[in-house]
């Protein structure tokens, strides 16, 4: 039962934030009598949809939820309470909520009100599926996710910057499954004006899983005829910039686009860690970032890249060609940022390892 209510809150993913993904299933005598999931935008919780869709009593019944139970008054009334209120017998939860508002106040409640309740069952499959959402509420910025498709030797475009395609369908198709689970997906100006893309998720019956696209570009120069700016008012666009000049930010923000100031770091380029405290202020919990070298480099060097998965292709291109990620300085290998293996599978023609970063 708690697989089924993991794999509820796994269809979340991406829809949600500022509130973490949650699926809740309610079982009485080894019958499903309710089941729900957090919403879009985060309402209703996965309690309140469980228990909006029963077509009988609860009273009694097991609850099993993939995190702890909220005990605070938000946008919608605590979870705990409507549990209470429903006459439920015991609540099977798998990890307690780090949030401070809740962080076991909500499983203290349950047992006040003589409910039993059982912490740990699936606990890392549930860290795993709100990774982000704990990142954000332990660190204050979400978690960053970089996607690769390169060559063998790590090139993603050749010496005159032709780049479609190295990867194959299948690898692309998977990209785009990628991008449905991240709240923002995030690139820099380079990205934006060579490759004028759309940055929305195109598989069948996940255009509305499309997360907020962000662009970090210092001198706002982004073209208001590209497809991002002509496409922000049905996807929202964020721009960074580091001081542009209030004409080009004016006109960005008359197409729709968020427009936003951030400190400078070197070369006049956007500061990357000032753009990742923003975003958690603004309640983002995983941005998936998707190019270039450049702002990859960035991102790592800061220490703030969380998860990569690599798409490799089965061609090299050479040391002409541009690299996945740009220069990081390192001159020794004790200083080089590491990440552990997690899993590789073969998508296509291509290979797809996915990398955690190490503690």
């Amino acid at each position: 039962m708690m697989r089924a209510a993991l794999a509820l809150a796994r269809r979340s993913l991406g829809r949600t934030w500022p509130n973490p993904a949650v699926g809740c299933v309610i079982v009485r005598d080894g019958r499903v009598i309710a089941r729900g999931r957090t919403r879009d935008g985060g309402r209703p919780h996965a309690e309140a949809d469980a228990i909006a869709s029963a077509r009988e009593p609860l009273r009694g019944a097991t609850v099993y939820v993939t995190l702890e139970p909220c005990a605070h008054h938000g946008k919608t009334p605590p979870c705990a309470d409507a549990l209470i209120a429903a006459g439920v017998g015991r609540v099977v939860s798998a990890i307690e909520d780090p949030d401070p508002r809740v962080k076991g106040q909500g499983h203290a409640k349950l047992v006040a009100a003589g409910i039993a309740v059982e912490i740990g069952e699936g606990a890392a499959a549930a860290a795993e599926i709100n990774a982000g959402f704990f990142l954000r509420v332990k660190e204050g910025r979400p978690l960053f996710h970089l996607k690769l498709a390169s060559s063998l030797d790590g090139r993603i475009a050749t010496a005159s910057g032709e780049s479609r395609w190295i990867t194959g369908a299948a690898a692309r198709a998977d990209g785009h499954r990628l991008r449905s689970l991240h709240d923002a997906i995030l690139v820099g100006s380079g990205t934006v004006g060579a490759d004028n893309p759309d940055l929305t998720c195109r598989l069948p019956g996940l255009g509305a899983y499309s997360p907020d696209r962000i662009v970090l570009d210092s001198q706002a120069g982004m073209s208001v005829t590209l497809r991002l700016a002509t496409t922000a008012q049905e996807t929202p666009v964020l721009l960074f910039h580091a001081g542009a000049p209030a004409a080009r930010v004016e006109l960005l923000r008359h197409k729709g686009i968020t427009v936003i100031e951030a400190p400078a770091r070197g070369e006049g380029r956007v500061d990357v860690t000032a753009v990742a405290r923003t975003l958690g202020e603004l309640g983002y919990s995983s941005v998936l970032i998707e190019g270039g070298g450049q702002v990859a480099a960035a991102f790592v060097a800061a220490g703030l890249v969380d998860r990569i998965s690599s798409y490799r292709a089965g061609v090299v291109l050479g040391d002409d060609s541009r690299s996945a990620v740009g220069p990081l300085a390192v001159d020794r290998l004790d200083f080089a940022p590491r990440f552990r293996l997690v899993s590789t599978r073969t998508v296509g023609a291509d290979t797809l390892e996915t990398w955690h970063r190490r503690a």
